[in-house]
């Protein structure tokens, strides 16, 4: 699945660690590059009037579904909000079928009828963008629920925004999933405004990794800026699980550089505040900078900016050449008769 096929981590200190390390980062940065890039000409299209809708970018978030990705097994789920399409390539869906469903094409993982906020891939594990704030939480712990019933082993991963933390239905699902010990990851993605409102105004609790204390459930606040940081969380948060002694919640801090969504001009935040993060925190360039002082040479890091811009200019392609999908489109998927 994706980015999960990271090997397990070593001890410190000795030489193959390092090289160990260098592996993951440049697998690390390979993929935030990927989703970035992905996102940049996402917004370019939705600009020329070729993905309709809504559309939200991830630009600024990829440490957090990259870091997290790096800790599923195979069999384990990942369901989301809106903002989508990161965790869509990180799970190992492709930027052709992707790209393809946000301009509304058949050759689009949703034969182009779900767009951006409602793409699907079970045979990656990916079970859903969802539209409707906090709803896919229970959708997850349900995920979780049949996990523990068939007793398979595998954890889900919920996420969802700050914005959404606050919902009834979020702290109905802690409940089940803490009563009956579900294997379910809760990651809340804090990218500090929902919407137009920062966190600070929206929300009485300031930290939000404690959301799940009355319930029993450990949380802890990570820096969603490092990869490395999220990843070694998320290894925790999967132990947890997976030893069955119930969910884990994990606060993610991190920050999105554009609108909540392509409609929204941000007045909100100043520029010197989006800027100032870009420039001490951003998660991409920090492990650029990560890989050039472990040894890797700079033309190795053009080839992998090359193979990434290539990626993505050939799903702009695709998806601008596959065909809109037949009238008759709108009658299929819509009723599976049991037996």
């Amino acid at each position: 699945m994706g980015t999960n096929t990271a090997p397990k981590r070593r001890g410190r200190g000795a030489e193959p660690d390092r090289q160990h390390n260098q592996d993951i980062l440049g697998k690390a940065y390979r993929d935030m590059l990927l989703i970035r890039r992905f996102e940049e000409k996402a917004g370019q299209l939705y600009g020329m009037g070729l993905i309709g809708g809504f559309c939200h970018l991830y630009i600024g978030q990829e440490a957090v579904v990259v870091g997290m990705t790096m800790t599923l097994q195979e069999g384990d789920q990942v369901i989301t909000s809106y903002r989508d399409h990161g965790h869509m390539l990180a799970t190992g869906m492709e930027a052709r079928g992707v790209m393809a469903e946000l301009t509304g094409r058949i050759g689009g993982y949703s034969k182009g009828k779900g767009g951006s906020m409602h793409m699907f891939s079970r045979e990656k594990g990916f079970y859903g963008g969802h539209g409707i704030v906090g709803a896919q939480v229970a959708l997850g712990v349900g995920l979780a629920f049949a996990n523990w019933y068939r007793q398979d082993g595998h954890i889900a991963h919920a996420y969802f925004g700050e914005g959404a933390s606050n919902q009834g239905q979020v702290y109905e699902a802690f409940n089940l999933a803490a009563l009956l010990k579900l294997p379910c990851v809760f990651i809340i993605e804090n990218n500090r405004y929902g919407m137009g409102t920062s966190v600070e105004r929206a929300s009485a609790s300031k930290d939000l990794s404690k959301n799940g204390v009355p319930w029993g459930i450990p949380g802890e606040q990570v820096n969603g800026m490092d990869v490395l940081a999220v990843r070694d969380a998320g290894e925790r948060a999967a132990e947890h699980c997976r030893s069955g002694k119930g969910p884990y919640l994990l606060e993610m801090q991190t920050y999105r550089y554009r609108g909540h969504s392509m409609s929204d001009p941000a007045k909100y935040r100043t520029r010197e505040e989006v800027q100032k993060m870009r420039e001490q925190n951003d998660c991409i360039e920090t492990v650029r900078k990560q890989l050039l002082e472990g040894g890797m040479a700079e033309a190795d890091l053009k080839r992998v900016d090359d193979e990434v811009k290539a990626i993505v200019q050939d799903s702009a392609e695709f998806a601008q050449a596959s065909p809109e999908p037949d009238p008759s489109e709108l009658w299929t998927d819509v009723l599976i008769e049991a037996r």
